[in-house]
């Protein structure tokens, strides 16, 4: 089964992407890294608790306010939910501080959020699935990108784009909220560079959907001929070919990971 990892920047229309493939002519499953993260982070879960120990403290709004429909204790008696807006506020932006706190709402957030794909990718494979797409915002931020069998970044060659498409979509933020935003996911044509850089793909959405979607059949196309069908159901009726390349493939990540790690410190070295 072909792993597909999808990923790119805020506002670059990853999700736009990911709902195209899920329907005709690919009607590829989605699993949804953003919906997982909700989902373990939801009132009553380790996740959750362990948020509301470390930032509550520090972040008085961190949580839903009490209203007539929302009790001190939530609906359900395991808490009111998260603030997300106020979240975003403490992890999101350039300084140590919002770094730090980044690192650690993701050292929370993502060992649960793997966990919850890795069976969600093994319900998809015993389904006789072909190929199922990651939709991972910081797939190479998670590493998550060592396990996938292709990479696919939707990307935009205009930042400005980015920003419009952000304050259009979330009108409460302002320009330096949004600015923001788009740094703390760090610029997506260095996770173009670095997706090429391993054999992976770029969808480019500049245009309309219309434009979107002949790019995403011409990258598909790329894809297929990379992987074609008849290979993933082989793999699929013998499994341990499908172990055997399945280990190759993360050896090859892992090294195509560290060789970007050595392009990146020999790019340093020359400022």
């Amino acid at each position: 089964m072909l792993l597909i990892g999808l990923t790119g920047s805020i506002a670059t229309g990853k999700s736009t992407v990911s709902s195209l493939l899920s329907q005709p002519p690919y009607n590829l499953p989605i699993i949804d890294a953003d919906l997982i993260a909700r989902q373990v982070v939801e009132p009553g879960t380790p996740g959750y608790n362990a948020i509301v120990k470390y930032f509550l403290p520090t972040t008085p709004d961190l949580l839903v306010p009490v209203s007539d429909e929302m009790p001190e204790n939530g609906p359900d008696g395991k808490g009111r939910p998260l603030n997300r807006p106020a979240l975003g506020k403490r992890v999101f932006g350039t300084s140590e501080e919002r770094a730090r706190d980044r690192g650690v709402l993701n050292g929370i957030v993502h060992p649960a959020v793997r966990k919850a794909m890795f069976w969600a990718v093994v319900r998809e494979y015993l389904k006789g699935k072909r190929a199922v797409v990651l939709d991972v915002p910081l797939l190479f931020e998670s590493r998550l990108d060592r396990y996938v069998g292709t990479v696919m970044v939707v990307g935009v060659r205009d930042e400005g784009v980015q920003l419009e498409r952000l304050m259009r979509r979330d009108g409460h933020l302002s320009r330096e909220d949004a600015e923001n935003r788009v740094r703390s996911q760090g610029g997506v044509m260095r996770k173009v560079e670095r997706a090429e850089f391993g054999g992976g793909v770029t969808v480019w959405n500049d245009g309309d959907k219309e434009d979107l979607k002949r790019e995403l059949e011409r990258v598909m196309g790329e894809v297929e001929r990379k992987s074609p069908r008849w290979w993933g159901w082989l793999l699929w009726v013998c499994p341990p070919l499908a172990l055997v390349v399945g280990g190759w493939g993360l050896w090859r990540n892992c090294r195509g990971e560290k060789r970007w790690e050595e392009k990146e410190l020999r790019e340093r070295a020359k400022l």
